[in-house]
């Protein structure tokens, strides 16, 4: 009863909206707008475009995108998940020619973005279902890894020789010893902070964004060392045991912009488009994209303190949509983006306004104030990303995947390290055939692999029963997951999984949040049958697979009904 009327009580949108919320949601923007504008400027630098390439796209993001798209909190900008992509494609299209590569990248993204608004147009937002939970996360830990071999030695003041994620990661210890001592300082402050910020109870120095204290202390240290004017110094030369090595510091230690902002703007070159390389960046660009924008999205969903769901085919098609405006004049692609958008709901945003402010202050910022941005340090962007990438791929990761199973652990590792040894998108599909071979080595039938069998009736007024057989597994399930998800609110859903001969991870983990957003929206979920399963670990969302006797203490765990249903 409580969620039905949290739902009445949601707020309206549109220009109502405005009027309603509009103090709330312009301190959330504004709150926002100062975590992404150091993010956005790091990322961009990191995925080899031009530092305002990331404002461009979060102003896109903020100010056209959340007038179209289908979430209520989400913020829209660049993230660090498509750095790797990115940056991939400048390197292969462009072939040493740094700003040649730029705009081939630029022609790449606006035909990803044309296949994304089709994928939005044609109701594939449920493009995420195809892929195994197990190698999602280890994609997402992979690009955190290459994030943390890149960055690390910008934290560090010192340029890498290799060009390789391979070479970066073998360079770090040489970075290590022959590190600029001011800009590490500048580097490893702005470490230090994230790290101490995370662990702050205070409500006032909570308000605080850790972004904005790090870029704000590396400003300062940046003036006290005279980043604006290159030298030559000496570190601790009165210390007879250091050798007295010169390091030079300057202005190429500092993020630089034109100071008229018609010059930050950059056009498509298509002159590629025949190329395999092209349509190797196009494809990877759409697919990452799209897959951590739909996930993003969904996880945000769950943080609405009003349980608003977002319509995600036509949230694709606008963020398609801002793609194609943002790459048409030099912006790097957008997604709905995780840690803003959590930051958003908790700074009270109400509606879609708060990502419309939090695009026009970014805005207004780079036309009023473009020598501020100067000032900041790198260092101190590459701290906020090499921290961002340590929680993409932190030990805490690898345990979660462990406690679920260990071959989602082999998964997850076989998925981080073909993507290290290749490039994101064979590493990705690697994990998917390895997957695919797990489950037919535990019998799953080659047919069934594809094609999901189950019934589902409407056994009596407000109950619909949903009977699976053979196996349920990512593969196949996207047609139980679709024809589910047109049921009505408030009703009763009973999954029947007595005859399934194995449910794997992917589903286990559908059907617990279906579960649970159900209840939320009024409604009553029971899962049947699983005392009939064993699982691979003890983990409540292990893949299981049907047993003959014995009831297992896990289902009970979970919450599931394990009484026999005739």
């Amino acid at each position: 009863m409580a969620s039905r009327q949290t739902l009445r009580q949601a707020p309206r949108t549109g220009l109502p909206g405005l009027r309603d919320h509009w103090r709330s949601d312009l301190v959330s923007g504004f709150l926002v707008f100062l975590i992404a504008l150091p993010l956005c400027l790091g990322i961009a630098m990191a995925s080899g475009f031009p530092p305002m390439a990331g404002i461009i796209s979060a102003v896109i993001g903020g100010v056209i995108v959340s007038r179209i798209n289908g979430s209520y909190v989400t913020i829209n900008g660049p993230a660090a998940g498509l750095i790797v992509v990115i940056l991939s494609a400048v390197q292969s299209l462009g072939q040493g020619d740094a700003m040649a590569g730029y705009r081939y990248t630029l022609a790449a993204i606006v035909v990803a973005s044309v296949l994304q608004i089709l994928l939005g147009i044609f109701k594939a937002g449920k493009l995420n279902a195809y892929f195994p939970a197990s190698v999602v996360h280890g994609m997402l830990a992979a690009i955190g890894i290459i994030i943390m071999a890149k960055q690390i030695h910008v934290v560090l003041g010192v340029k890498p020789e290799g060009g390789d994620i391979l070479s970066a990661i073998a360079e770090i210890p040489r970075s290590l010893m022959n590190a600029n001592p001011e800009i590490a300082a500048i580097g490893l402050l702005g470490l230090v902070i994230l790290m101490i910020w995370s662990w702050v109870k205070h409500q006032i120095l909570k308000m605080i964004p850790a972004p904005l204290v790090v870029v704000v202390a590396g400003m300062a240290l940046g003036q006290y060392f005279d980043l604006d004017h290159k030298h030559v110094y000496l570190f601790l030369p009165q210390e007879e045991f250091l050798p007295r090595h010169e390091y030079t510091v300057g202005p190429k230690f500092l993020v630089s912009i034109p100071e008229n902002v018609l010059a930050n703007f950059y056009f498509p070159d298509f002159s590629k488009i025949g190329t395999v390389e092209f349509w190797g960046a196009v494809v990877s660009i759409c697919l990452v994209g799209s897959l951590e924008s739909l996930l993003s999205a969904a996880a945000v969903d769950k943080l609405d303190p009003y349980k608003r769901y977002s319509d995600l085919n036509r949230d694709l098609a606008a963020v398609g949509v801002g793609n194609l405006l943002s790459s048409a004049v030099g912006g790097l692609p957008m997604i709905a983006e995780i840690v803003r958008s959590s930051a958003n709901v908790h700074n009270g945003a109400k509606t879609g306004w708060a990502n419309w402010f939090h695009g026009l202050f970014l805005g207004l910022f780079v036309v009023f104030f473009p020598k501020l941005i100067h000032e900041i340090p790198l260092a101190s962007l590459a701290a906020l990303l090499v921290y961002t990438g340590f929680r993409l791929a932190s030990p805490r990761e690898f345990a979660k995947t462990m406690d679920i199973g260990k071959e989602q652990l082999a998964l997850f590792c076989i998925t981080i390290m073909g993507i290290l040894a290749t490039d994101l998108l064979v590493g990705v599909f690697i994990g998917i055939l390895v997957k695919l071979m797990i489950h037919t080595l535990r019998g799953v039938n080659f047919k069934n692999l594809f094609k999901i069998n189950y019934t589902l009736t409407h056994t009596s007024p407000g109950v619909y029963h949903i009977r699976v057989d053979g196996s349920a597994v990512f593969s196949n399930f996207i047609g139980l997951k679709s024809e589910v998800s047109t049921l009505p609110a408030g009703q009763t859903v009973i999954f029947d999984l007595s005859d399934a001969y194995l449910i794997d991870h992917t589903v286990m983990e559908f059907i617990d949040h279906f579960r649970h957003d159900y209840s939320e929206r009024g409604g009553r979920c029971e899962i049947r049958g699983l005392e009939n399963h064993r699982p691979y670990s003890h983990h409540p969302l292990a893949a299981r697979r049907r047993k003959t006797a014995g009831v297992n203490h896990v289902t009970q765990r979970f919450g599931f009904k394990t009484a026999k249903h005739g």
